[in-house]
């Protein structure tokens, strides 16, 4: 696909993503939909109103009823659209930062569009197909109340909120000033919690910390942690379909290590999870104690979602897919990334009275390294993965090319690919030893860097 990444369509807002191209993309979903109604939702950026009026413009254009429903979490609009059983152009850039924008599309069952669904709306975008409406067909607008509130309600009573209300926990929450500030520590309160906050005021400019949940940007959730003596603290990306921890100590929980302890609950012989070929070796350990398949796709939410499709069609049960930044995946209540209901099975993993240290400390024996190279050129790009190919097929490792250039070692390994989201091409390395970990991902950095 040309036009959309690993999760849906993102740019600098303006000079790279143009309210035009979002009116183009909004005419060629609607006109692949065929759908009566469509719904159009945004996350907090500053640019999210600009764009979502230039997407319920070009929706109206090819016939259809726009249902406004204003700034809403990813999950609680694909919440909406299951209940409705319309689609969705959502417009947010997720963990991107500030002067980002982007584009996703949600389908009629609430979970975001199959690649080969993409390449339909693609291939109208580029070929300017778009079945327009005559003017006295043009679709109406209806302002939607009550989305978020609707999902508050779905996520406390999908979880076991008895026991994790006997447990008495203090969480802290670091929405990031994003849509899930309008949410997510009213869940967490409603589910018997003593919730304290950072960062839960609703603000594009996003000025308490940037969007993506990482750990340079967690200071203030790690401070209040401690501050509050919190048993865990809950981080979310910009539109809340991602959930990051903070144990008791004030302490980052590696995400790798977060949907290992997660997959450990979840999973049982014969069930399978879904996870990107950036796959820590924590979760393959898991599968491999418990008896169950790992499948592994590209990096991105759409191809998780294909492959966890195809495998439940076929007869096979996944209980939980996802990526080691914060995205899980639990397919049999809704498949779509939750950063509530993520951060409530973890809170369920500690009512029987474990730390947050102590869920996630079996899976603390490796160490992550990711980096990023930026560019600002295709042409940068393609000498950076030139030099990446020349480097991988050197190297004395059993290579996996699904997705960019992954080299096991064994021991350790280290995986080269371009961005789906950013112009950016990403480095990640594992290992049990921390120096071999740094040393894999230097090297890899160097062959990239010098080649641009």
């Amino acid at each position: 696909m040309k036009l959309f990444g690993s999760s849906g369509t993102r740019g600098v807002a303006i000079s790279d993503l143009s309210p035009t191209f979002a009116l183009r993309v909004a005419k060629a979903a609607g006109t692949v939909w065929e759908a009566d109604r469509v719904a159009v939702a945004r996350d907090t950026r500053t640019t999210g109103e600009l764009f979502a009026n230039a997407v319920a413009s070009g929706l109206a254009a090819v016939g259809c009823d726009v249902d406004r429903i204003g700034v809403a979490p990813t999950p609680a609009v694909s919440r909406y659209c299951e209940t409705e059983g319309i689609p969705c152009v959502l417009v947010t850039a997720s963990h991107n930062p500030p002067e980002f924008n982007g584009i996703k599309l949600v389908g009629d069952d609430g979970v975001e569009l199959s690649v080969s669904a993409l390449e339909r709306v693609e291939n109208h975008i580029l070929g300017e197909e778009y079945d327009e409406a005559t003017w006295d067909a043009v679709g109406e607008e209806t302002r939607v109340e009550g989305v978020t509130d609707a999902y508050v309600e779905e996520v406390v009573a999908s979880v076991d909120r008895e026991a994790i209300a006997e447990a008495d926990l203090t969480v802290a929450v670091d929405p990031g000033h994003g849509a899930g500030a309008l949410t997510n520590p009213e869940i967490f309160r409603r589910l018997g919690c003593a919730v304290v906050t950072t960062n839960a005021q609703p603000d594009g400019h996003f000025p308490g910390r940037l969007p993506e949940p990482v750990p340079e940007h967690l200071d203030d959730l790690r401070r209040l942690v401690r501050a509050a003596d919190a048993d865990v603290g809950i981080a979310h990306d910009g539109d809340a379909d991602r959930a990051v921890f903070v144990d008791e100590r004030g302490e980052y929980v590696e995400g790798d290590a977060s949907i290992a302890a997660l997959a450990k609950a979840a999973l049982e012989p014969g069930d399978a999870t879904v996870a990107a070929v950036n796959v820590s070796q924590r979760l393959v350990d898991v599968c491999e104690a418990v008896g169950a398949d790992l499948e592994l796709t590209p990096i991105g939410a759409t191809s998780i979602i294909t492959r966890t499709r195809e495998l439940q069609a076929a007869g096979t049960r996944v209980p939980i897919a996802g990526e080691g930044n914060g995205g899980v995946f639990f397919p049999e209540y809704r498949l779509t990334r939750d950063g509530a209901y993520i951060g409530a099975k973890f809170l369920e993993l500690l009512a029987d009275g474990r730390t947050a240290s102590e869920v996630v400390a079996p899976f603390a024996d490796y160490h992550n390294v990711r980096e990023n190279v930026g560019y600002d050129a295709e042409s940068e790009l393609d000498r950076m993965l030139d030099a990446a190919a020349e480097y991988a097929m050197n190297a004395d490792a059993d290579l996996d090319t699904k997705d960019g250039y992954r080299l096991d070692y064994g021991d350790a390994w280290v995986l080269v690919r371009p961005s789906g989201t950013e112009p950016k091409v990403r480095i990640y390395a594992e290992a049990r030893d921390a120096d071999r970990a740094h040393g894999l991902a230097a090297e890899a950095r160097e062959q990239v860097e010098n080649a641009k």
